[in-house]
């Protein structure tokens, strides 16, 4: 009976009470009363019954309405929801379930949930159906009617009945495709991110590498692996420092600069140079002791520091153990290669408070040393830093010479010795210095070539000169018959830095064009040095020169290294002998069979002799007799400035 039945039959019997007690009551006695009594007491009795049928009502709707919140929760959730027996037959589905299912809902009912578990997992759902009656959680692949399987994670928990028994199972599905693609993006980024951070840890291992290796870079000598200038200051200025708070402490600077490696680079080439700078490097390491330092300044200069040294004498010993190592025999791509070095020594002793003053006074002190020749050593003194100052003085001045054009030049004639008459002059440079007039070139021409500044002094010397020598030519010719027959010629000297120029021809060219000067008028001085340390480039540059029409003269012959068997491959056309064979007594020391010897030479090679120093009528006498062609000297005339040469011209005299 439902609760609507209950409570209409209660409203009935409530009626057939009602028309009883109104029958009886017009007949009282003590059985009507109590009749009447009952029917009362049945009335409460009703009437609680009553209550209680609406209370039951209220509480059939409340379920209701909670048995329609859970229905609406099941249907409408979005995760799949169902009921299965004991052996997998769905009983229950929600609306999500049957469209993971792509099934309608109806049609599930009564379907076993095995047909939609994809073939490879549904060993995994007998075994959650099989398996003890607990909640399980595990992710299987679900396959929909007509469409591919997809991953979903399964909830499956036991439905019990009052007496515990197993009545089937809860099942809550949900598709993690989603997930497990965010899953697998997440993965997939995570091993991006740890590509790129296994990328970024590399690029920052790089770039401390990189700045270890610039760190390197900036201390370090590129070529040979030395420290350079600024870490060897860092050391040398710790060493300075402590010695000036520990007097007892000493230590010392040397400047090294290897003997002629410019001649070794160049003659076998910059790539065996530096190999040979590689080979001083590693003997140089193996000469000192790991606490001493050496370093590389550039090109062919090195510099160590020596720490903690005992006096004078220890230093003296390191430095000779340097130049025997260095002395040793190197092979260099088949060619048996040794040096040797000029070395300054700079001692703490000195006192200097700053760390540039001992690379300095070292510096000087190998200057010094390397004037006296190969191998050799000088430690630094007060005088020499006095040297030192007075060589940048005259080194500044020199520069303001050639700015405000103090230089002048001065001609001495030469002399044809068969003829009696001038037939040119050499060129002479002159300094006419504000303060102390004029200054010969015996007194700044190897600071000048030291510096580079013969350059500059040169390159203004030559068309001055030219220039001078065509004047001449055009102003005397008519008055002088002998120029008009015989042009006069000017000699120039040639520096062993402006001989190595690749830009000398076309200038002599130009300053040819621009004076007018004819070319064969035009004589270039060489020293033998300059033509025997270039050897091969030497004989090339000769016959550029020499394609030109001027004339090329060996100067100061035989006090030089000249060989004598290679003397005839230079294309030159005069010999000029140097002037201690000449002036004086020409027939003391050996002199005479010297002049004889280079005069006799030059006739076989076809080339015309010019003596220097002509001082005396018995030089010039024993010059004509020799045959010799030129003479030059102060027996003809002194060097004269521009004024004096032309009224020699003018003169016209006969020797």
């Amino acid at each position: 009976m439902d609760v609507n039945n209950f409570s209409q039959q209660i409203e009935e019997l409530r009626s057939r009470v009602r028309g009883i007690w109104q029958r009886t009551a017009t007949q009282p006695n003590s059985q009507q009363e109590l009749i009447i009594a009952a029917f009362d007491e049945l009335q409460m009795v009703l009437e609680e019954l009553l209550a209680a049928s609406e209370e039951l009502e209220i509480t059939r709707a409340r379920a209701e309405r909670e048995r329609q919140r859970y229905q609406e929760l099941f249907d409408f959730a979005p995760d799949g929801y169902l009921v299965t027996n004991t052996v997998g037959k769905i009983l229950e589905v929600n609306y999500a379930a049957a469209t993971m299912f792509s099934v309608r809902q109806k049609y599930l009912v009564g379907k076993p949930l095995i047909l939609f578990i994809a073939q490879e997992h549904r060993q995994i759902f007998n075994s959650l159906i099989n398996n003890s009656q607990q909640i399980q959680d595990c992710i299987i692949d679900l396959k929909p009617q007509l469409s591919t399987s997809f991953p979903a994670s399964v909830r499956v928990s036991p439905v019990y009945d009052s007496q515990e028994k197993l009545l089937g199972w809860r099942w809550l599905l949900r598709n993690i495709t989603e997930a497990k693609q965010a899953q697998e993006r997440v993965a997939k980024r995570t091993v991006e991110m740890a590509k790129a951070n296994q990328q970024l840890q590399d690029e920052i291992t790089e770039r401390k590498q990189a700045e270890s290796q610039l760190l390197h870079l900036a201390f370090h000598d590129v070529l040979t692996g030395l420290p350079n200038r600024a870490l060897f200051m860092n050391r040398l200025e710790d060493a300075v420092n402590y010695s000036q708070r520990h007097s007892d402490y000493l230590f010392a600077v040397l400047f090294l600069d290897l003997d002629r490696f410019k001649v070794i680079n160049d003659s076998l080439g910059h790539t065996l140079g530096d190999q040979l700078l590689l080979t001083v490097a590693q003997r140089l390491q193996e000469s000192l002791r790991s606490i001493d330092m050496a370093a590389r300044l550039g090109g062919d200069e090195f510099i160590i520091l020596l720490v903690g040294i005992k006096d004078v004498l220890e230093v003296v010993t390191v430095v000779e153990r340097i130049q025997k190592n260095l002395a040793l025999p190197e092979v260099l791509d088949g060619h048996e290669v040794s040096t040797t070095a000029s070395i300054g020594i700079a001692l703490s002793i000195t006192g200097c408070e700053q760390p540039e003053d001992y690379l300095r006074d070292a510096d000087i002190a190998m200057y010094r040393a390397k004037a006296q020749g190969r191998a050799c050593y000088e430690i630094f003194n007060t005088d020499m830093h006095i040297q030192a100052m007075a060589h940048l003085q005259l080194l500044n001045e020199l520069r303001r010479a050639i700015e405000l054009q103090e230089f002048r030049v001065y001609y001495q004639p030469i002399v044809s010795l068969s003829r009696g008459k001038i037939t040119g002059f050499e060129a002479l440079l002159r300094w006419l210095h504000p303060k102390h007039g004029i200054v010969l070139p015996e007194y700044f021409m190897s600071t000048a070539q030291e510096t580079g500044l013969i350059i500059l002094i040169e390159q203004w010397l030559l068309p001055e000169a030219c220039s001078q020598i065509q004047q001449w030519q055009e102003q005397f010719s008519s008055s002088c018959g002998d120029l008009a027959e015989c042009p006069l010629t000017i000699s120039v000297n040639l520096c062993t830095t402006r001989f190595s120029e690749e830009n000398l021809v076309s200038h002599i060219n130009k300053v040819l064009q621009d004076t007018g000067l004819a070319a064969p008028n035009l004589t270039l001085e060489i020293t033998e040095g300059v033509i025997m340390e270039n050897h091969d480039k030497a004989i090339i540059r000769l016959k550029e020169l020499r394609n030109l029409g001027i004339k090329l003269a060996i100067d100061d012959f035989g006090t030089g290294y000249s060989s004598l068997g290679r003397l005839h491959h230079f294309p030159i056309n005069q010999l000029k002998i140097d002037r201690s064979f000449v002036s004086g007594d020409i027939i003391d020391h050996g002199n005479l069979d010297i002049v004889q010897t280079i005069i006799t030479l030059a006739h076989k090679l076809g080339v015309d002799v010019t003596a220097e120093g002509v001082e005396t009528v018995e030089q010039l006498a024993m010059l004509k007799k020799l045959n010799c062609e030129y003479g030059q000297g102060y027996f003809f005339s002194h060097p004269l400035d521009s004024s004096q040469a032309a009224a020699l011209i003018m003169a016209n005299p006969q020797w």
